[in-house]
Formats: structure tokens, C-alpha cells, sequence
């Protein structure tokens, strides 16, 4: 079924605003506005804009700076975290180098000994995640952590953050993520109104889109302009509907996208961190502590550094439902210890409890596998497309 005319040119706009980015982050410095860079959704960024300062996600999804990575770190690390390091050793990233301040977050081993590292050549913050979400103890360590990164902000920048900033910018966050959950939740459609790789392109260009009235304005004219153009009578186009979980996704990994619709599938939803894992659930804006509410919120977030990390299933529940998902593809960088070692209790919960087909799928930022990805992928469509 093709749905098309003019919608090309909105997806040009997204997958454009990452490189426009570079350009819009140094006009913010040139008008002295603080820029704090970010490698993890778990930062609430409702404290970076009640400090009228911008949070930017900061490059980390290249082989480009590995190398110069593994001159100080393993190299059987996640390749995740030694992009992440490269692309600040080297100075190739204008996020990195444009920002004020990197905070970081102790979601893994990996990482937290590696900001040891980046310390020396970047202002750092380091954010102490609990490592369970399910007790008063952990919550109430986040909860301080959130107040603590407010200080640290305020006297870092030479700002006053009050409450009523904090709950200003908490109601314009969640608009921004109704916008983006509207925008993702097209892949609800039986056929999808368009393709998985143009929701992922223009949920991942929205990251750079520093204006958020603007951002919010354009996801909903992009959701509203593809609904118009998505007939009242339609029929399944029969090609399996594959939900992608896993590690973050961007850059040389989406070629496992690109896998799955070049050989016959349809990507339906990801319930990656990239896309729905960190907007799902809104801050509650009727909660007079800010931290409270901020805390309840970002502790939410069903990452495998969790233990016991029941969010995530619970918002695979609620996504394989929602989304008439045929089979899950869960994707995993290599050396990383949390998703991989979690990877059996997701696919026992699609196997068991949701009865839908499962592929585990290991990759790094290199395009030597990209045979082996299509292969893989290629003959789970083929089994996925029998059972249907």
C-alpha cells in the first residue's frame, strides 16, 4: 500500500536537523547560552531547562574514533562507551566540544570507569544511579541525586533554579513527549502508515532540535499530515511486524534496519531507549515536589542496568499488544554485560508469555557483519511470514 505524495520532504527535515545541529549548537554559545552535554536518557533534562541552559545527546554511535578510544580503554569494551570516549579524546564532536559540561551516569561499570578518564580533558558530573529500582532506599538515593545535580547546576552556571522553573519545564517535556509518542504510535497502524526507518529518522533528528515549541509544532504537523494522507479503507500488507529492543540504536547500527525492511520486513516500533524506552510514561504534573515526580519518572526507565528490571517488560507487554507485533528483534552491542545477560529473560517472556518469535542479534559499529545480519534477519522473516 503506498501512502506517499509529499511526505519525503518532512524526513529530510529530521534526518537534516542532526548536521544542522552542529551549526545551531555553536550560535547557542555565540549568544551565551550553556549547552550540557548527555550520553543517557536517565538525565532529567527538566533540570538543564530550568537553568535556561540546553542539554544535547553528545556523539557516541561511530567506529570513526574507536581507535583512538582503545589507545587508554579495553578493547573488548562496549563499543558504545568507547565511541562515546573517542569522540571526546579527539575533539570530533561539535557537541562534545561546544558543551559547558558532560554529565554523566554510573549505568554500567563500563562507563562510570571510563568518565575516571574523561574527567581530565572535559568538565564532568557524575549522576549515582541506584542499581535496583524496586526499594524506598533506591528511590530516595535518585531522588537526592536529582537535587544534587540541581545544585551542581546552579553553581556551576551561576543560576537560581526554583521549583516553579522546574515545573514549567516539566509540563513542556511532557508535551514533547506526547509529541513523540503520537508520532512513534503510527507504527500502530495495520498496514504502518510509513516505514520503521522514517519513524526512527525523525525521533532520532528530533534530538537536535534545541527549540522545543518548535519541535513539539512539527511532530504533531508531521503526525497529523501522515494520518491525512493514510486511507479510511485499507488492508494488511501481510509482511511480518518485527518490534526492535536491545541496546541504543543510531549511526552504523541501523543497518539492522535497514536489514529487516530490505528483506521483507516491517518494523513496527522500538522499545529501545532511542525511541520509546525514556517517553512512555510523562511526569506527573500534579506532584507539588518536583523531585519527587522527576525521580518517580526517570527511575521508571526500563534499562537492563536495572535490577530487577520489570519496566521493561512491562512496556514490552504493552508495546507487542499495542503494536500487533509478530516477532522482536532484540539488538545488542557487543560487550554489553547488561543486555546481553538479559537477553534470556527477554526472550523466554516473547516465547513463553507473549507467544511471538524472538532473534537475538549481536552487533558492533563495524559493517563487516552486514552479510551476516542480513542472513540472520532474512531467515527470521522467512519463519515469522510461515507462522503468519
Amino acid at each position: 500500500m503506498e501512502i506517499r505524495t509529499e511526505l519525503p520532504e518532512i524526513f529530510v527535515e529530521f534526518d537534516d536537523a542532526r548536521r544542522q545541529g552542529f551549526i545551531k549548537v555553536k550560535e547557542l554559545k555565540e549568544q551565551g547560552i550553556p549547552v550540557v552535554g548527555v550520553y543517557c536518557t536517565f538525565m532529567p533534562e527538566e533540570i538543564v531547562l530550568a537553568a535556561d541552559a540546553v542539554q544535547i545527546s553528545l556523539c557516541s554511535t561511530s567506529d570513526e574514533t574507536i581507535s583512538a578510544a582503545e589507545e587508554d580503554l579495553p578493547r573488548n569494551l562496549c563499543p558504545l562507551i568507547k565511541s562515546s570516549y573517542g569522540f571526546g579524546k579527539t575533539d570530533k564532536c561539535p557537541f562534545f566540544y561546544f558543551s559547558d559540561l558532560v554529565v554523566g551516569e554510573t549505568t554500567c561499570d563500563g562507563k562510570k570507569k571510563m568518565y575516571e578518564y574523561m574527567e581530565e580533558f572535559k568538565p564532568l558530573y557524575l549522576m549515582n544511579l541506584p542499581n535496583a529500582r524496586n526499594s524506598a532506599a533506591a528511590f530516595e538515593l535518585w531522588k537526592d541525586e536529582i537535587f544534587r545535580f540541581k545544585e551542581k547546576l546552579e553553581d556551576f552556571l551561576g543560576v537560581t533554579i526554583t521549583a516553579e522553573k522546574i515545573q514549567s519545564a516539566i509540563r513542556l517535556k511532557n508535551k514533547e513527549r506526547t509529541a513523540r509518542k503520537n508520532f512513534y504510535g503510527l507504527g500502530k497502524l495495520n498496514p504502518p502508515a510509513i516505514e520503521g526507518s522514517e519513524i526512527f529518522k525523525v525521533i532520532y533528528g528530533a534530538n537536535y532540535t534545541f527549540d522545543k515549541t518548535s519541535l513539539i509544532k512539527k511532530l504533531d504537523q508531521t503526525t497529523e499530515t501522515i494520518l491525512e494522507h493514510y486511507p479510511e479503507k485499507h488492508q494488511s500488507d501481510g509482511k511480518p511486524r518485527i518490534l526492535i529492543t536491545g541496546s541504543p540504536m543510531g549511526g552504523v547500527t541501523e543497518k539492522v534496519i535497514r536489514a529487516i525492511e530490505e528483506n521483507g520486513g516491517t518494523i513496527v516500533g522500538f522499545e529501545n531507549c532511542t525511541v520509546a524506552k525514556a517517553v512512555e510514561r510523562l511526569v506527573d504534573e500534579e506532584n507539588k515536589d518536583v523531585y519527587e515526580a522527576l525521580a518517580e519518572k526517570y527511575i521508571d526507565i526500563g534499562c537492563a542496568c536495572m535490577s530487577n528490571n520489570t519496566s521493561r517488560f512491562d512496556l514490552l507487554n504493552q508495546m507487542i499488544d499495542d503494536y500487533q507485533v509478530d516477532g522482536v528483534l532484540d539488538m545488542v552491542l557487543q560487550s554489553c554485560h547488561p543486555y546481553s545477560i538479559e537477553a534470556l529473560k527477554v526472550r523466554r517472556f516473547c516465547q513463553t508469555e507473549k507467544n511471538v518469535s524472538y532473534l537475538y542479534l549481536e552487533t558492533d559499529y563495524s559493517t563487516a557483519d552486514i552479510e551476516q545480519i542480513n542472513t540472520r534477519v532474512t531467515a527470521f522473516i522467512e519463519m515469522l511470514e510461515d507462522r503468519c
